[in-house]
């Protein structure tokens, strides 16, 4: 009996024992886990839980919050907490709810990964490389690139909001979770997307939101599409920059131009679906008539006026002014100027409208035809020097030109010339205007007058003249005539006879008898003949003296003729 009632004690110790290794041990395994718990009491800010350990613990009664609503806790209440450590210091058990919500929350994620489900949460923060998105307790990494389809440049109006998430990569070990949102948007756009485009057609009014501005026009989102509006179809009136009648988030209603289902390009209008400026614009702005305008674009080969929103036309680079050639439009007018310009000519098909701002005013040609008629002496500044002439500036700010033939009536135009530089102030005598050419004809050498017409006032053609020899050539000679203007005899000119037909046989310096043949004010030269003055003398002394019919010869006749001229000589 002594021996049993020993042994009973022992084995209800070693009972003991193993419950309690076992109570201990399963309780050590609790470490790190999610587990079960009664609320003892709710005291000021802090919940007193038994989770059925040796003692209980204390949580924050923040930590039970949920954002927007009060806490609503009491005593009795069963809740599930995140068991840190079996007891502190002060020999009460770790506990925190906060990290059991975001245990509770990566299961979650897990299974919504796993199974490929959007999930919900918000963004809250910003770091290197991307935001920080809280998905019901546990942090996520939302990377830069996977924000939207397209780059944002403010990510403020996302912040603080709730939104769908595709989870892209969770390591729970190491408590890493990367999201997207684009990956969301894409897989959104691509279902509205082919509802859109199944419906979509030529023709069809849209409403849209302006995503991107380039140079060449704006894109639109037509809800989960996009679409082209091109700067030419914004507006009727002209458009340099997209931005200057969009902006990025702005809402515009706009019509499908074209549609290519095979590219799925869309091109959008906004202009379309206003009335056409165009229509009627000849009646508008008929030929010949004036408005006023104001400038929009200038360019190398003209300038672009605006005559009303919608309705532009071009003054050509030569319709700009009357003098000013080969001068830069920008020179001559400004944008925004306001002017007056004339309508030249119309094509509503080509929506073409020519200008002219030069028809505006009066023509300076017109001016100084009025003003300067032919024969008016003037003085001018030498503009330019070319090799067939001189420009010399006029009044109106216009130039008239003398030409190499006008400069002297004796000395050539090339030798003349050379007398004159850019800048020299001369007289010179209007000769001729031609409006339609837009030229003006001058002389120099006519302010005084022709010396040749003094020269050869006197001199008719058939009369008998005396020159005096100043070269001799090989096909005759020239010869001075009255004030030392020039006269020519021909080789076969210079004796009846041919055998006299010689031009050695006169001398520089003698002097001759010759018959003008030819006054040529073209050249400026009197044409002579000693054989037509010989031919003459011979018919003259025919008729005098007789003929050969009488029966006298030809020697005969002249004899007398010679006997007669020498006795009037003598006497």
């Amino acid at each position: 009996m002594a021996q049993l009632a020993t042994k009973a004690p022992t084995a209800e110790k070693e009972s003991f024992a193993a419950l309690l290794e076992e109570s201990l041990g399963t309780s050590e395994s609790l470490e790190g886990t999610v587990v079960k718990g009664r609320v003892l009491s709710v005291d000021n800010d802090m919940v007193l839980i038994d989770v059925g350990l040796k003692s209980e613990g204390r949580v924050a009664l923040k930590e039970f919050a949920v954002p927007g609503q009060p806490v609503e806790l009491k005593a009795g209440d069963t809740v599930e907490v995140y068991l840190e450590r079996m007891e502190n210091k002060d020999g009460e058990a770790v506990l925190s709810r906060e990290k059991a919500k975001r245990e509770e929350a990566w299961t979650l994620l897990e299974k919504s990964f796993n199974d490929q489900v959007r999930v919900t949460g918000i963004i809250f923060g910003r770091v290197k490389g991307g935001f920080t998105v809280d998905l019901n307790g546990a942090v996520a990494f939302l990377p830069g690139s996977q924000v939207d389809i397209r780059p944002v440049r403010d990510i403020s109006p996302l912040m603080g909001t709730p939104q769908p998430f595709q989870i892209l990569k969770m390591d729970r070990s190491r408590g890493n979770i990367v999201v997207s949102r684009r990956a969301v948007l894409e897989e959104s756009r691509a279902e509205a997307r082919s509802e859109l485009v199944a419906n979509l057609k030529e023709g069809q009014v849209l409403q849209g939101v302006v995503k991107n501005i380039t140079d060449y026009g704006a894109f639109v989102d037509l809800g989960g599409v996009d679409g082209l509006l091109h700067v030419t179809d914004i507006a009727w009136r002209r458009i340099n920059h997209p931005s200057e009648a969009l902006q990025i988030g702005q809402t515009v209603t706009v019509q499908v131009i074209r549609f290519n289902p095979e590219t799925q390009r869309i091109s959008l209008g906004m202009k379309q679906l206003e009335a056409d400026p165009w229509e009627g614009v000849e009646a508008k702005y008929p030929t010949g008539a004036k408005f006023k305008g104001r400038v929009t674009n200038i360019t190398d080969y003209g300038a672009f006026v605006e005559l009303e929103p919608g309705i532009e036309g071009l003054v050509h680079v030569s319709e700009m002014s009357w003098t000013k050639k080969n001068v830069h439009p920008g020179k001559i007018v400004s944008t925004s100027q306001e002017v007056e310009v004339m309508v030249l000519d119309v094509d509503p098909v080509k929506r073409r409208i020519s200008l002219g701002l030069k028809q505006t005013m009066q023509n300076p040609w017109e001016q100084f035809v009025e003003k300067y008629p032919s024969g008016t002496e003037l003085e001018g500044e030498v503009k330019n020097i070319t090799e067939f002439g001189l420009f010399v500036g006029l009044p109106g700010d216009i130039d008239g030109m003398v030409h190499l033939s006008d400069l002297d009536w004796n000395t050539p135009g090339e030798q003349a010339i050379q007398e004159y530089k850019k800048g020299d102030q001369v007289k010179v005598k209007v000769l001729d205007v031609d409006v339609e050419k837009e030229r003006i004809s001058l002389g120099i050498k006519q302010l005084a007058g022709d010396p040749f017409e003094t020269a050869v006032a006197g001199i008719k053609k058939g009369e008998v003249v005396t020159c005096t020899v100043t070269q001799v050539t090989d096909g005759g000679i020239e010869v001075a005539v009255g004030e030392g203007y020039t006269g020519f005899i021909r080789k076969s000119d210079l004796s009846r006879e041919r055998s006299e037909q010689r031009p050695e046989r006169f001398a520089v310096g003698e002097k001759v008898d010759a018959k003008v043949t030819q006054i040529d004010r073209a050249t400026r030269k009197i044409g002579l003949s000693i054989k037509a003055k010989e031919v003459e003398e011979e018919k003259q002394a025919m008729q005098e003296f007789g003929s050969s019919d009488s029966g006298a010869s030809l020697g005969d006749i002249l004899g007398a003729a010679l006997k007669r001229r020498q006795g009037g000589s003598e006497e």
